[in-house]
């Protein structure tokens, strides 16, 4: 193997673990960004009924 075929392997490796890294990081953002989606989601509903409950028994 001469040394640009070494560097070139080298290249290879880093490069996928790097994007192994990357690929593994967007899917921990993303998988937060859906959890605060479904979060918010649910205390909007859930704020919804409360809202609704008590002001059917003011009246």
């Amino acid at each position: 193997m001469t040394k640009n075929t070494i560097w070139t392997v080298l290249g290879v490796i880093v490069a996928v673990v790097i994007a192994w890294w990357l690929v593994g990081l967007l899917f921990s953002v993303l998988w937060f960004i859906a959890k605060l989606a479904i979060v918010a989601v649910v205390a909007l509903v859930v704020f919804l009924v409360l809202r609704n409950a008590f002001s059917k028994s003011d009246d």
